[in-house]
């Protein structure tokens, strides 16, 4: 339990937090009701992201203690107001043409209008997002040097696809133009742009790992090299972290209007994922478990396919957070069942 003990504190803070701002607007009732919705919150952003601990374990797992303690605590910062807070406050800044104060006081005094002007660029964000979730499952998947198959025979054909070396950025940008068909035509230019910046900052990490690793990164692709740390492996977590933050936020849109409400909730959620990815890297879970990061990573790459069909289709939370355990707890059962053969043999 130690790994969880600051998650647990947070936890204490923020309900007591949401109590005392249910109580200032709406008394004794308002409080109640503020502690049970931060509590769903935090809950649905936990189910919402556990895979994203796994996959933050599985790249963690070799990096030195200073890039771990940097990820975990400066991440935990970005992670908490950067991406669940300021975010949000910039895209509708940016939408409304306001400054981030004003777009702050209305967020407080007409939550309904901040929700408004935020699920109105949800395609966008979900185009960005989508398409950087989905080379990241396709690194993994196209990867020819990877030793282990979930899937047997289907999974190691696959993998041999990944000689050809731009394979999943052609297969990303055929996914991102047959998604415009889902969308008004006033709308396509904006969230082509965004699916594209999604692609650039996936491969600019690539890129930028390669020119900070010098001639070890030679030959590597984006996941080989942010295993190493450093700034690289940095960029490309926080990035992914931001991919699965944003679809969190809007879904809390739909449990509550309340902005301080919304980012306390998602606060206690993701500090229950930092301290999940604490847990899987000093445990060495992923090694005991060797499907588990096979799991994770195809329900990220289910988790991009949903949020291109949320362009056009409304998609409920829990299927996607149930989605996500699904994978997980399949990869689980089929690890316990690997290591029995493996004790058998």
């Amino acid at each position: 339990m130690k790994h969880f003990r600051i998650s647990f504190l947070v936890t204490f803070v923020c309900l007591a937090v949401a109590g005392w701002w249910g109580y200032q607007h709406h008394g004794i009732g308002g409080m109640f009701s503020a502690l049970g919705v931060a509590a769903i919150l935090g809950i649905m952003e936990v189910s919402l992201s556990f895979d994203n601990a796994v996959v933050n374990a599985s790249v963690l797992k070799t990096w030195d203690d200073y890039w771990q303690k940097l990820f975990l605590g400066v991440g935990i910062i970005i992670a908490v107001f950067g991406m669940r807070l300021l975010f949000p406050l910039v895209i509708v800044a940016q939408a409304a043409d306001l400054g981030i104060i004003e777009v702050w006081n209305l967020a407080l005094s007409d939550p309904k209008a901040y929700s408004a002007h935020l699920t109105a660029h949800h395609a966008e964000v979900a185009a960005f997002g989508g398409m950087f979730l989905l080379l990241v499952f396709l690194n993994f998947l196209l990867d020819d040097e990877k030793e282990t198959h979930w899937l047997g025979r289907i999974e190691e054909k696959l993998g041999a696809l990944g000689k050809v070396g731009s394979i999943s950025v052609m297969i990303a940008l055929g996914t991102l133009m047959a998604s415009m068909t889902m969308v008004a035509e006033a709308q396509k230019m904006v969230v082509l742009m965004a699916g594209l910046w999604g692609i650039l900052i996936y491969v600019g990490v690539d890129t930028i790992s390669s020119l900070l690793e010098g001639d070890e990164a030679e030959g590597s692709n984006v996941g080989d090299m942010v295993k190493r740390g450093g700034i690289g492996g940095f960029l490309y977590l926080e990035v992914l972290d931001a991919s699965f933050s944003f679809d969190g936020v809007i879904g809390a849109f739909a449990i509550t209007t309340d902005v301080v409400i919304i980012m306390l909730g998602l606060a206690i959620g993701a500090m229950f994922v930092r301290s999940m990815t604490v847990f899987l890297v000093k445990k060495g879970t992923l090694d005991e478990f060797v499907y588990l990061e096979h799991g994770a990573h195809y329900a990220i790459g289910i988790l991009a396919l949903i949020m291109l069909a949320s362009m056009k289709f409304h998609v409920p939370e829990i299927f996607t957070g149930l989605i996500g355990v699904a994978f997980i707890v399949a990869s689980l059962w089929s690890s316990v069942q690997h290591k029995k053969l493996q004790l058998a043999a």
